[in-house]
């Protein structure tokens, strides 16, 4: 590849991909400019890493697992132990699809899943993943993928029953 085709590769990923990263990014990590970290480190590291893309996954899932992991890191470093991790869905980046103004309380409850239901939510229900997608994004075997799926939906289900039912 030429010095051109790499940076005309590296700008349409950017492109693809840099809101639905930044998106998930922010969800796992709580802070924005985290978020925007991560998602340069993401590019970063899939830049670097361009040559041993081999294709078996999608771009979609090979960038996510670069993303979750690098979230993983951030979260796991000593300073970050150390801060207020609170958010409010009002510091969420822009969403490509429209959603209804004032009512948050969705995201609220996705926000408050452990972080590995969290990952799973994020990658199957706003990313729209696969199953066998989001098995090479995490590493995990499709059980657990789908034992996470379905404790986040049990979750969820109880957190937003009576949101749910509230209009009946």
């Amino acid at each position: 590849m030429t010095q051109d085709t790499h940076r005309e590769w590296l700008d349409g990923v950017i492109t693809r991909w840099e809101k639905p990263l930044l998106r998930l990014c922010f969800v796992i990590l709580g802070d924005a400019s985290l978020a925007q970290d991560a998602v340069q480190e993401t590019f970063f590291k899939a830049w670097k890493n361009r040559g041993r893309f081999r294709g078996d996954a999608s771009e979609k899932t090979w960038l996510t697992r670069i993303a979750v992991n690098t979230c993983r890191d951030l979260n796991k470093s000593a300073w970050r132990r150390h801060t207020d991790r609170s958010v409010t869905p009002d510091l969420l980046p822009e969403s490509p699809a429209p959603c209804e103004e004032g009512d948050d309380t969705v995201t609220r409850a996705v926000m408050a899943l452990p972080p590995r239901l969290k990952e799973v939510t994020l990658m199957h229900w706003y990313q729209g993943m696969t199953l066998p997608e989001m098995t090479r994004a995490l590493r995990v075997p499709r059980s657990t993928v789908n034992y996470r799926l379905k404790k986040a939906k049990a979750s969820l289900k109880e957190a937003l029953e009576d949101w749910y039912y509230e209009d009946e």
